[in-house]
């Protein structure tokens, strides 16, 4: 794997990965359970690249906050790992690829309620539901994680500012339409793999999704995972716990693309219905890259397309 920074400087470089991949005219769609992302304007597009030597390299939109939807399943496993005893979540949800659809009912019940992965719905809602036996409000927990990690002030609470914050009335609406993440939650309760009330770990899951982040923060946030667990202010994680975080993100965080993903752009990667993807470079940098408009998979066209071209371009790969 490449482990420098070399030619073409990275500022450029990011330059010209948007002017060739912002989006110029509509393709792709967004969610429809989730109403507000189909505000966002289609030809949005920022990346972000924050280096293990602590520099941050960003174009486009990449000072714009967006909706980090999946991508918060990254950081809720990491806090979720920070606590006693992490065989015990190991034992309530699986590390495998899951091949279907990541609200797949069907897989869930035929498994027994032990869902394949943390990144599919029903795997989050049992580590979310992991971290409620230590908060009830998970979704501050994470919000404070994410806060501290990217370096921002104190949370926030309103649009137009960089620091993370729940926007709440996407929570909101999105929560009443949450049917399948509420049937996800009963098959797992019913299952005896969920120990808080059902109801009670989707809010906190779908508040947590509704993080607004910028992609430069995000990127941040993530560094360590490129620093074998070193974070902002001192350990986040041990070596051993970040490089497992970063085998799942290869193997399950792109829905079921993963493959094709590691194919396209060789690195662990998450990605969330708001057009995000969180990539990570081991020992190098961390990538955040948004744009809105999604493929049949679930995850960013241009942002796909333009990890894949830098990727090409600098050599960045685990392969």
């Amino acid at each position: 794997m490449t482990t420098t920074l070399d030619a073409p400087p990275l500022g450029p470089l990011l330059d010209d990965i948007v002017r060739t991949h912002r989006p110029r005219q509509e393709g792709g769609h967004t969610p429809a359970n989730i109403p507000f992302l189909s505000t966002i304007p289609y030809d949005r597009f920022g990346i972000a690249v924050a280096t293990t030597s602590g520099d941050v390299f960003s174009s486009g939109d990449a000072g714009v906050a967006f909706s980090i939807q999946s991508i918060s399943k990254v950081f809720t496993l990491a806090l979720a790992l920070q606590g006693g005893n992490p065989e015990a979540l190991w034992q309530r949800v699986l590390r495998e690829p899951s091949g279907t659809s990541f609200n797949s009912l069907v897989q869930l019940e035929a498994e027994l309620g032990i869902p394949r992965n943390p990144f599919i719905n029903a795997g989050a809602l049992v580590v979310t539901d992991h971290l409620m036996q230590v908060t009830s409000d998970a979704a501050a927990q994470v919000l404070r994680f994410l806060t501290e990690q990217a370096g921002a002030a104190e949370p926030g609470s309103g649009s137009g500012s960089g620091t993370p914050y729940i926007d709440e009335a996407a929570a909101a609406g999105e929560l009443a339409r949450s049917s399948r993440n509420l049937a996800l939650a009963h098959f797992l309760k019913d299952f005896g793999n969920l120990a808080a009330p059902a109801e009670s770990v989707v809010e906190n899951y779908v508040r947590q999704c509704s993080i607004m982040m910028t992609c430069s923060d995000l990127a941040r946030a993530a560094l360590f995972l490129a620093r074998d667990g070193q974070g902002s202010r001192g350990a986040v994680l041990s070596r051993s716990q970040a490089k497992r975080i970063g085998s799942i993100m290869l193997t399950c965080g792109m829905y079921d693309a993963a493959g094709e993903f590691a194919y396209r752009v060789g690195l662990p990667g998450k990605s969330g219905v708001g057009g995000g993807i969180l990539v990570v470079v081991p020992g190098v940098c961390t990538i955040c890259v948004w744009s809105p408009r999604l493929d049949a998979k679930g995850n960013s066209l241009a942002g796909t397309a333009a990890l894949a071209d830098l990727c090409e371009q600098t050599g960045w790969s685990v392969f």
